[in-house]
Order: C-alpha cells, then sequence, then structure tokens
C-alpha cells in the first residue's frame, strides 16, 4: 500500500484478512471512491459492538456465503464506518481502533485523541 498512510503518519498496515476485511476485500481500510460508507477505521469488533450494530439495522454476526461474509466473532478485526464508529462511541459501545491499520482519512471526522483513547493494545 505505497502512498498509503494511516492515523499516525506512517505506511497503512493491512487491517486483517482472516477474516478478509475492506471495502475491496483486500484487507485494508482505506478511503475509495465508490464506498459510501466509509470502511476506512479498523477496529477490533466486541460483543457490545457487535449487537450494537445488529440493532442498527447491520448485521455483523450472522454468516452471508452469498456476500462472502463468515460473519464476525468478538475479536475479530474489521474495518468500519466511519459514521457506525463515531454512533458507537457516542453511545459508549465503541471498540477498540487498531490505529497502524486506520485509514488518515478518518482524521477528517474523528480527532486522533479520541481515536487514541480507543486505541487497541494487543
Amino acid at each position: 500500500m505505497p502512498d498509503e498512510q494511516n492515523v499516525l503518519g506512517t505506511e497503512l498496515e493491512t487491517c486483517s484478512e482472516d477474516p478478509m476485511t475492506g471495502f475491496e476485500r483486500d484487507g485494508c481500510c482505506r478511503p475509495h471512491p465508490a464506498d459510501a460508507g466509509r470502511h476506512e477505521l479498523c477496529a477490533v469488533v466486541t460483543e457490545e459492538f457487535l449487537e450494537f450494530s445488529k440493532a442498527r439495522g447491520n448485521d455483523l454476526i450472522t454468516p452471508r456465503p452469498e456476500l462472502n461474509f463468515p460473519g464476525l466473532e468478538p475479536g475479530d478485526r474489521w474495518c468500519l464506518c466511519v459514521g457506525r464508529w463515531l454512533e458507537a462511541e457516542k453511545e459508549g459501545v465503541a471498540p477498540p481502533v487498531v490505529l497502524e491499520a486506520t485509514s488518515e482519512a478518518v482524521l477528517e471526522d474523528v480527532m486522533f485523541t479520541t481515536l487514541n483513547e480507543y486505541e487497541y493494545e494487543g
């Protein structure tokens, strides 16, 4: 991913290849012109977040083979929509963020200090 930067100002790292994530299903959370949802934030999903997202109409738990989606479990890394993560943060259920794999584009909507508070320590 040459020239792609993360929120730390270094080279953007892969979020996950198991399960395969990213708008293009290439493992990376980065901007894409066709991605209206902006799947640019790499998070380590929690049970709380998965239930929150399901209640908001986006079931990330149930496998959808027809979409090549395995379903997520707590502890999986996944490229989240920036807006959904902000909603979860407001409700107190935002999952931890993998800063090295989160696109610098997220800084347009989320302050670095906020992201840093949620930094994944795994």
